[in-house]
């Protein structure tokens, strides 16, 4: 009797650390396939930007579904639209969360949207999300659990370059137009510490339709130059009403503004030659390259816009993590991101090949570094990226958009 009532108390132990080890590694939820939530702006301002980054997030699924998906499950998705609206974009992600049943979440789009999701959705729900654009200082200290990365850089480092570029043509007086937001407010107090010259800078409502009061008394002072920091629709009003009556004729551009639509709007006989800065990747980058190459076979053209590459990393590298974890939680998910974007482990890049190699890697129990099409994702304790690129960019007179050149920034 001894005996037996030692092997029952063994037993017994072995499957309490089993149950124990199943909670922890979310191993009794292997056989539900992860399901990834897109939250974009598809119905505001440009829906060509959203279509695009949408095409890099279903390029992204559709590579994790021909390696045999994630714990050997296709990837299923639910797509929402969060508009230029916060409380749209928070009611959004509440439907993604509770009645779709995401595991985890690619977006929102606008730092905006990204704030008050962050905190008062993704957050409590422990729900894992990467925003490919959201770009304001502001979500560094965003109350969001340690749910909220980006695999976009932090305006802090866009802000001087774009104070550069305008610095490097010869002006030494400015105007600066902001939309009054956690994305224009942050992009702009960047631009502004690394500005040592004349500013005069005013923020506007994003809910107007004109900007004539706020333009002339950004002019008042003399400015040589306008910079817009404003969504595509504001920024070709601004233009044509700074044009018209006579206030600006130089513009220097926030990337929200590097959109083919703006310069086709106002025309290349106005814009061509005005400067512009975003994120950008790596020059010569043999990732990149390849990653283009396949987004052309599947859609026949590249993307025109920013930030369509980093929605893709953000897709993989959720899906990676998930694998890695061998669970759809959010916690054990949200505890491997930082892992698999980063050394050590087998280097894998972004495209099909790549995903697959780093798909069975991860299941036969090694590790990974995720090589991203856009960026290396090394994420620091806040989520944020501590290393890329910003670019600087130019409208030409025949109306196309050429980068000129590529500024590495680290931390």
């Amino acid at each position: 009797m001894g005996v037996r009532k030692d092997m029952t108390l063994r037993l017994a132990v072995a499957m309490l650390l089993m149950t124990g080890l199943a909670e922890v590694y979310g191993e009794e939820q292997v056989n539900q396939p992860l399901k990834l939530g897109l939250l974009l702006n598809f119905s505001e301002g440009s829906t060509e930007r959203a279509v695009d980054r949408k095409r890099a997030f279903d390029l992204a699924v559709k590579h994790l579904n021909a390696a045999g998906g994630v714990y050997g499950l296709p990837v299923e998705v639910a797509v929402g639209d969060s508009t230029l609206n916060p409380a749209t974009a928070m009611a959004e992600a509440r439907r993604l969360v509770e009645d779709e049943g995401i595991h985890a979440l690619v977006g929102p789009s606008s730092s905006a949207n990204t704030l008050p999701v962050a905190e008062q959705v993704i957050g409590p729900a422990g729900i894992p999300t990467i925003t490919p654009s959201a770009s304001s200082p502001e979500l560094t200290e965003a109350a969001d659990g340690d749910y909220l990365f980006r695999t976009v850089l932090s305006d802090r480092a866009q802000g001087p370059v774009l104070a550069r570029v305008t610095r490097e043509r010869g002006f030494d007086n400015v105007g600066v137009i902001y939309r009054n937001d956690a994305w224009g407010a942050g992009l702009a107090d960047a631009f502004a510490d690394a500005w040592d010259r004349e500013i005069a800078a005013v923020g506007f409502d994003p809910a107007q339709n004109t900007f004539l009061p706020e333009l002339r008394r950004t002019a008042a002072a003399g400015a040589q130059v306008l910079v817009v920091i404003a969504f595509e629709a504001d920024a070709v009003i601004i233009v044509r009403e700074a044009i018209d009556h006579d206030l600006y004729r130089q513009f220097t551009f926030g990337d929200a503004a590097r959109s083919p639509a703006v310069v086709r709007e106002i025309g290349g006989q106005h814009l061509g030659g005005m400067y512009g800065t975003a994120g950008a990747t790596a020059p010569d980058n043999p990732v990149s390259a390849a990653w283009e190459a396949a987004f052309v076979t599947e859609y026949g053209q590249l993307p025109a816009f920013a930030y369509v590459k980093e929605t893709y990393d953000a897709a993989i590298a959720l899906a990676l993590a998930a694998q890695a974890a061998g669970s759809t939680r959010g916690e054990p998910i949200r505890d491997r991101l930082r892992a698999v974007g980063s050394a050590p482990g087998t280097v894998v890049d972004a495209g099909a090949e790549g995903v697959a190699a780093a798909l069975r890697i991860l299941a036969a129990g090694g590790a990974v570094d995720y090589e991203g099409a856009a960026v290396t994702l090394d994420w620091d304790g806040n989520g944020d990226l501590m290393r890329g690129h910003i670019g600087i960019w130019r409208f030409t007179a025949d109306e196309r958009i050429e980068t000129l050149e590529t500024v590495p920034w680290q931390r």
